[in-house]
């Protein structure tokens, strides 16, 4: 499993992206979110990824940020959601508006990404609300959703653990506000477990 790549970008397409790392380029499908956060071409570049295996391929889909990657997963989980119609999504709501929109069963934010109509848009908002958990909404939700830097790797790490996307925020947050600004991946992710686990 391919978890991420530093590299330089070699080129970018309308769906996709060249990450040379090392002579060996590696053609990532992504967001067009993502693909207007990589930078110029031959700039430095890192995608946090996910490796796509089927029958007769393997791919890989990259994202800027780690919480990117895990609402790729989430929404590849729904029945009738594939790796197309997930990075729509992704490239039409930035997670934390994802989140809202979930929490909130707001189908309509969701059916405005290409490819989702209403019906998928429905069982979307349906099938997520458990998977994330009952979060109230208001900015600390907000907060939650989208952790960045440090705490969006220690979600991530708590995700691949097992936990639920909801429990792994809350722990994480509560684990940066005791830990403080500048805090270690390390650290954190120590402590969110030793939350969690309460």
């Amino acid at each position: 499993m391919i978890a991420h790549l530093k590299g330089r970008l070699d080129a970018t397409g309308i769906d996709h992206a060249v990450i040379d790392v090392g002579g060996v380029g590696y053609l990532v499908g992504a967001s067009a979110r993502t693909l207007a956060a990589l930078g110029r071409t031959g700039e430095a570049a890192t995608l946090f990824t996910e490796m796509l295996v089927t029958e007769d391929s393997i791919r890989l889909v990259g994202f800027a940020h780690a919480a990117e990657r895990d609402w790729f997963r989430l929404l590849t989980g729904v029945q009738g959601v594939g790796a197309r119609v997930a990075l729509a999504i992704l490239s039409a709501l930035e997670p934390a508006d994802l989140s809202r929109a979930v929490l909130a069963q707001d189908k309509a934010t969701v059916a405005r990404a290409n490819g989702v109509g209403p019906k998928l848009a429905e069982r979307i908002v349906r099938e997520l609300k458990d998977r994330i958990g009952g979060v109230a909404l208001g900015p600390a939700a907000a907060a939650q959703a989208m952790p960045s830097g440090a705490g969006a790797d220690a979600v991530s790490a708590l995700l691949n653990l097992g936990f639920r996307p909801a429990e792994a925020a809350g722990a994480v947050a509560q684990a940066e506000e005791e830990l403080g600004p500048g805090s270690t991946l390390d650290a954190l992710v120590r402590l969110a477990l030793r939350k969690a686990s309460r």
